[in-house]
């Protein structure tokens, strides 16, 4: 973690997340990216006279199911305010956007510290839960573009109106090495909750850093600076070890901090101001006339709070604890919700080894003894790999889940290696989805030889080859079993069972 020397850093965020809505707050219009400037607009969006804004029903849901998920409590009774000041993408000369009454208030999001050793132990002193002040959702601006015209600044208001949930954190963190793991928590969370999709690049999780520095051991906090539009974790860090760095500079030097709003210029890693802060008073709220305040009832609330699905932590614990994988093995699995839900469900087509049917659910398999970590090698092995050259995500991937199950039982039962399984038959399903396993390594004639007749004659041949290494072997280099197994495989072109050949070999080599 970055040292400050005498002074600690003081760092609150505010992170605004679109939400995966079809249409945006508070119209028809489409939310869609990419498309072409002022396509996705209609007289509400652009603020025209007379317009009348009509609530987003599943904004609202999206909204409580994160605060929930954040272990908020859920305000019933709401109403939305306008926050008026003048900026070129905000079409009306305010943003709608909830003051007086979040629709979240409180709870928490626990991030893992650089001071755990292990980063998935539940409990350690490596966990920190970052306290949040309130959730509530607002209206996106548009965009100015800087860069299509060498005079002007251009417009789009596509994004005008767009449904946003803003994070605001209470200034709970000390580090941007802290900052980085609450966003990497939050942008774990919206795409669980499928709710956003957490990309920083096309700007649908953005993220504004309030810094601020103070001596070792002072209770009371320093005059705060604001950086805003941050659009990348990694800029996040950045931004905030830079900021700290020019505020320690200026204390240091006797001089005063004024609290500003500032950006980060991401190629040279430095700040720049863009206008002193306004405080809230400066917004001049009030109630948005043309809105009616609108009350959550508890049965609402609950059927949203049934629909959350298990979170990152959860299932985390439930691979560590009743699949007994690795810390390792958990995390990355449970990194994305699609790469674990496609992992849960090679385990649900994967027979048992007590010989049950498979199809069992997660719970269940546990219990009978069905391969997670065969399962978990081939997630975090071939099938990321795969993912990774080709730049895809797991929704992209070309095989569906029971042909990887397919794989494994056929390793299981001693029909195939490993190795050939993903050096030979992995590529090929990939070239033919179509095929099963078995199937190609019956054309490719890569089944294992598990009979024990077909074995034995071959490690007969190859210990008379070896008859001196024998002796040796027997003198007490067990260290020739090696050699002796790897003559059978090479002898049997790799279709020799391995376990059996090694059970056979230590037989024949005893007598």
């Amino acid at each position: 973690m970055t040292d400050y020397g005498a002074y600690e850093v003081v760092v609150g965020l505010e992170v605004h997340a679109q939400l995966l809505t079809k249409s945006k707050l508070f119209c028809g219009d489409s939310i869609a990216f990419g498309a072409e400037p002022n396509t996705h607009v209609s007289p509400i969006t652009l603020g025209h006279p007379g317009t009348l804004p009509k609530m987003n029903k599943k904004a609202i849901d999206f909204a409580i199911k994160m605060g929930l998920a954040c272990h908020c409590d859920i305000e019933k009774n709401n109403h939305f305010a306008r926050k008026n000041y003048f900026y070129p993408d905000l079409p009306k000369g305010y943003q709608v956007s909830q003051h007086t009454t979040p629709i979240c208030i409180g709870g928490f999001i626990k991030i893992k510290t650089g001071s755990s050793a292990d980063p998935i132990a539940i409990g350690s002193a490596g966990d920190k839960n970052i306290q949040l002040n309130r959730i509530h959702l607002e209206e996106d601006a548009g965009k100015s573009l800087h860069d299509v015209d060498d005079e002007n600044t251009c417009i789009d208001y596509n994004r005008a109106g767009t449904p946003l949930i803003e994070i605001v954190t209470e200034p709970d963190l000390r580090s941007g090495e802290e900052a980085v793991a609450f966003l990497t928590e939050i942008r774990k969370l919206v795409r669980y909750l499928e709710i956003c999709d957490g990309n920083m690049e096309e700007g649908s999780l953005r993220c504004d850093a309030n810094i601020s520095v103070r001596k070792k051991g002072d209770t009371e906090l320093g005059t705060k600076v604001e950086i805003k539009n941050l659009n990348s974790i990694r800029n996040v860090k950045r931004a905030i070890e830079a900021e700290a760095k020019r505020l320690i500079e200026l204390l240091d030097n006797g001089q005063n901090i004024i609290q500003q709003t500032r950006g980060f210029n991401a190629d040279n890693g430095t700040t720049f101001a863009i206008r002193d802060k306004e405080d809230a008073d400066d917004y001049r709220y009030f109630a948005e006339p043309d809105l009616t305040p609108f009350h959550l009832q508890d049965d609402f609330i609950e059927t949203i709070r049934r629909s959350i699905p298990v979170l990152p932590e959860q299932r985390l614990k439930n691979y560590i604890s009743a699949w007994e994988l690795s810390a390792y093995d958990a995390a990355v699995l449970t990194e994305e919700k699609k790469f674990a839900d496609y992992f849960e469900k090679i385990i649900f087509f994967l027979p048992s080894s007590r010989g049950e049917e498979p199809g069992l659910s997660t719970e269940a398999s546990a219990k009978v003894g069905l391969r997670p970590k065969a399962a978990a090698n081939w997630m975090i092995g071939p099938v990321k790999t795969w993912l990774n050259e080709n730049r895809k995500e797991i929704n992209e991937f070309p095989l569906p889940p029971e042909k990887i199950a397919a794989l494994i039982a056929l390793i299981d039962s001693g029909k195939l290696s490993f190795s050939m399984a993903v050096s030979k038959i992995f590529p090929q399903l990939l070239k033919e989805p179509g095929k099963n396993p078995e199937e190609i390594a019956t054309e490719q004639n890569l089944l294992q030889q598990s009979d024990v007749s077909d074995i034995g004659p071959v490690i007969d041949k190859v210990l008379e080859k070896f008859a001196d290494k024998v002796v040796e072997y027997k003198k007490g280099k067990k260290g020739l079993l090696a050699l002796f197994t790897g003559e059978v495989m090479k002898q049997s072109k790799g279709k020799a069972d391995p376990k059996i050949v090694n059970e056979l070999l230590l037989k024949k080599l005893k007598s």
